[in-house]
């Protein structure tokens, strides 16, 4: 027999627990009026249930909240409707969980009856009154009258009931958006998915093929935890639904850790890293197998934990790569840190240790998605990476091929006459240096008499410039010779700008130094263009291989004096007399034969 203390408990309990239905409020979210009873051993039937209530043995939900976490036996959620919509005698109420196994709805009307309504994955998909990805039961609520809405869970999975309640067209509304916004999301995987499969069939690098699984494996998880895949891939079985959340788990980590390794370049990079992360690879296809086998209520909450270590060892990696120098372990860092958050927000949830909201209940959506995008950019830097690698090697190989090319016109030059374009182009080829394309001494030499010739003829001055490269042996020292060979490259191209507008001659001299020849400039003119040519050298340094290395010239200058018989040695070793005395003053100024100054 009931006391007067249980009564007068229930009756309050009654009282605190009614909510007030209206046609103005067509979604009604239940957490505040909802009051729980944890029947540890699963036996309490409805009768048990209601002696229970009226005992006063329902608890408020701990602040609001409809997460319990893995819990043991059957969990009676309680709560008294009142309709007061005229309009409205159904309702259909929702428990926003895709996962649970079993729920009992029984609605007890004033006048005794009771119907009872029952859901959750052990049953069809189609035992549902509506086809949704969560359970739902249509309740008919008579206008007026109070009904006891008693809810019975017992699940293997995460305790989650967030019960909600819509009137017909308030629930065709959001369920309109809420398919809208999922398959958004599942569109940009499967946008992302036919991206990177492109690039793997073009590139055939495995990073595509492992973040190919990832995405694949991950959207089965999310299709599985939020119910899409019961409602559209095996909705008539129950036991694939109940086996598809550990195993897609371990498929996920299986991808995202593959993926991991083959990105970031473990077996090179971090060996130790590498080899735990293929022990963990190891251990979810372990795991995935004996999830076939094993309760649901063993397998999922484990393998949900080993979700946290396997993430936070992906960005332990991450971290590790980034530190050694490699760029793209930056944007998959910041990529997996998107994800980190969302997937332990999403798992929080699941062992009731924060409160299930909308950031919290889609936060795995919204960080993998982020995620996804990301490393489709990281992707990307690598695949544009890949393809100026590949450019470099077609260039080569054609340059390579053109040299043969040139090698074999050269070899029959003399013997087929038809060829003579040929012959001339490889004899300019063997007059330009192969380093800084400038024309070789040998040509300089050929072309300065008849320079100085026409000159005399028309009654023009002739200026020689000898410069040669400051300090060019630290460089090398220091540096190594490709840094040098890009310096003297640099170098050229900066000389031959300046010169460019005088119709100069232009030639490597040898190693670090240069000769030029400039028609029709006497002392004044000659000495204006040498200056040009040390401030170019000077005001800008040379930046090659991430490094500024800062480049100066000095320059010996002799004007010619055309009016007189004169070799081209003579005149060449009067510009390097006057070289000499600029290394000599300080080096990175002019000095000229005729021992001015500039």
């Amino acid at each position: 027999m009931i006391s007067l203390t249980a009564l007068l408990a229930g009756g309050r309990a009654r009282a605190e627990s009614t909510v007030d239905l209206r046609s103005e409020q067509p979604i009604v979210h239940l957490a505040p009026w909802t009051h729980y009873f944890h029947d540890a051993g699963a036996a309490a039937d409805l009768d048990a249930a209601r002696a229970a209530f009226n005992a006063g043995r329902f608890q408020p939900l701990p602040s609001q909240n409809p997460s319990f976490g893995f819990k043991e036996g059957a969990f009676w959620f309680h709560v008294r409707l009142a309709n007061h919509a005229v309009t409205e005698p159904r309702w259909l109420l929702v428990q926003q969980y895709a996962l649970s196994d079993k729920l009992d709805v029984f609605a007890a009307y004033a006048d005794g009856r009771v119907a009872h309504h029952i859901g959750g994955d052990a049953l069809p998909f189609n035992a549902r009154s509506i086809r949704y990805r969560h359970p739902n039961f249509m309740l008919r609520l008579p206008v007026g009258e109070p009904v006891d809405v008693f809810v019975r869970v017992e699940s293997q999975s995460s305790m989650q009931v967030p019960l909600v309640l819509y009137t017909p067209t308030a629930f065709t509304e959001m369920s309109r958006d809420a398919q809208f916004a999922m398959g958004l999301y599942y569109g940009i995987l499967t946008a992302l998915f036919f991206y990177n499969l492109v690039l793997w069939q073009m590139l055939r690098d495995s990073s595509y093929g492992w973040y190919l699984l990832h995405i694949t494996a991950f959207g089965l998880v999310l299709l599985a935890l939020n119910g899409l895949g019961y409602e559209y891939l095996w909705p008539t079985s129950p036991w694939l639904q109940d086996r598809s959340v550990p195993l897609s788990i371990c498929l996920a980590q299986i991808g995202m850790q593959q993926f991991a390794r083959s990105f970031l370049g473990l077996k090179a990079r971090w060996p130790l890293g590498d080899r735990v992360g293929l022990a963990m690879i190891l251990f979810f296809v372990a795991w995935g197998i004996a999830s076939i086998f094993l309760p649901y209520r063993v397998s999922t909450p484990l393998a949900s934990l080993a979700v946290f270590a396997s993430i936070v060892w992906i960005a332990v990696e991450a971290v590790v790569v980034t530190r050694s120098g490699y760029l793209p372990a930056r944007l998959f860092l910041a990529a997996w840190g998107m994800f980190l958050l969302g997937t332990g927000m999403f798992a929080a949830v699941a062992f009731a240790q924060l409160p299930k909201m909308f950031v919290t209940d889609y936060g795995v959506q919204i960080g993998s998605a982020m995620e996804m995008l990301l490393l489709s950019v990281a992707l990307g830097y690598r695949y544009s990476a890949l393809r100026n690698e590949n450019e470099r090697v077609v260039r080569e190989a054609k340059e390579q091929l053109e040299h043969k090319v040139e090698q074999r016109t050269s070899e029959l030059s003399n013997a087929l006459a038809q060829l003579g374009d040929a012959h001339a182009r490889l004899r300019e080829s063997s007059q330009r240096d192969g380093l800084t394309g400038l024309h070789t001494r040998m040509h300089f030499h050929e072309r300065f008499t008849p320079l100085v010739d026409q000159a005399r003829q028309h009654g023009h001055a002739v200026t020689l410039l000898m410069i040669d490269l400051d300090h060019f042996k630290q460089i090398n020292d220091e540096h190594g010779h490709l840094v040098g060979d890009e310096c003297l490259r640099w170098a050229a191209h900066a000389i031959g700008q300046v010169l460019r507008p005088h119709n100069a001659l232009l030639a490597r001299f040898g190693g670090e130094e240069f000769v030029a020849a400039l028609p029709g400039q006497g002392l004044e003119e000659g000495l204006a263009t040498a200056e040009a040519i040390r401030i170019a050298l000077a005001a800008t340094p040379c930046r090659t291989g991430g490094r500024s290395l800062p480049l100066s010239a000095s320059i010996g200058m002799h004007v010619v004096d055309v009016r007189m018989r004169c070799t081209i040695e003579s005149a060449l070793q009067q510009a390097d007399d006057a070289l000499y005395r600029a290394k000599a003053d300080g080096r990175n100024c002019i000095r000229t034969s005729s021992a001015r100054a500039a």
